[in-house]
């Protein structure tokens, strides 16, 4: 207390100056309109900058936060149009019905003859092998393994990969595989000579199995050429997936995967 009394005394003129133009300046702020106009726009100026920048570092510190939001809601939204009866299913007797988990990547291998992912959902969260894994750019893989807390995922860049795929303008279908070379680019195998193709044409998901939706994306035509018997295409798939670049993605269930096996419909 003592120290702050020195320090008036010491600084009394600057102090008296202070006080009196604060006086001066309040009493012209209130006799004058135009002043006093301008005062408060500063005033607001200020204060909304001061606002806005303790707004900005409260939105960057719930970003986790609000990212989980808006993951749970695509997966509902994505639940919704998976599951819709326009989505011809395996067996025209039954409708096939899909949840979906949102999840983070842990680890992405994808420089490697056989690359895999780490998910941080296992076991306790529901999830089990040969659940499929999508972003909302196409698909990712297959889940091979899980434990208690995570799951690894099969990849698509993967040589041991094989994905039942067709063409989505004429619903020709075929497998997609690795040769583990460009992790931008697979290949399609199995289409016969006789169908028509066109550079950029749609690859999506067929849907003849339990393991994944029909229609997800999966990649456009970048070249194709006839196999050492001609009667066989070898189209090179240009994948929408950026998998050297993956976050969040989508686990997917089937809800009706065990009568489908009852059927001995095979998965992906």
């Amino acid at each position: 207390m003592q120290q702050l009394f020195n320090f008036f005394i010491k600084n009394k003129t600057f102090v008296l100056f202070l006080l009196l133009f604060s006086c001066g300046l309040s009493l012209t702020i209130r006799s004058n309109g135009y002043h006093r106009s301008k005062f408060i726009n500063s005033s607001n100026q200020i204060t909304g900058s001061v606002y806005g920048t303790f707004h900005s570092i409260s939105q960057y510190f719930n970003l986790k936060k609000e990212n989980e939001i808006l993951l749970n809601e695509n997966s509902r939204l994505k639940t919704l149009v998976f599951s819709r009866e326009n989505l011809t299913p395996v067996d025209t007797l039954l409708e096939q019905k899909y949840d979906l988990f949102p999840s983070l990547i842990y680890k992405n291998s994808f420089a490697l003859p056989n690359n895999y992912l780490t998910l941080n959902k296992g076991q306790n969260d529901s999830i089990k092998e040969d659940y499929g894994v999508i972003t909302s750019k196409g698909i990712v893989g297959i889940i091979d393994a899980t434990s208690s807390n995570y799951s690894r995922v099969l990849s698509i860049l993967n040589t041991s990969s094989r994905i039942n795929v067709k063409l989505k303008k004429t619903n020709y279908f075929g497998i997609l595989s690795w040769d583990g070379k460009s992790p931008e680019v697979a290949q399609l195998k199995d289409v016969q000579d006789l169908v028509k193709l066109s550079i950029g044409d749609t690859i999506v998901t067929s849907g003849y199995s339990s393991t994944f939706p029909p229609n997800i994306p999966v990649g456009s035509i970048l070249s194709y050429a006839l196999n050492d018997t001609e009667d066989l295409y070898i189209i090179e798939v240009k994948l929408f997936n950026d998998m050297r670049n993956l976050e969040h993605v989508y686990i997917i269930k089937n809800t009706d995967i065990n009568e489908l096996r009852a059927l001995n419909i095979s998965d992906e």
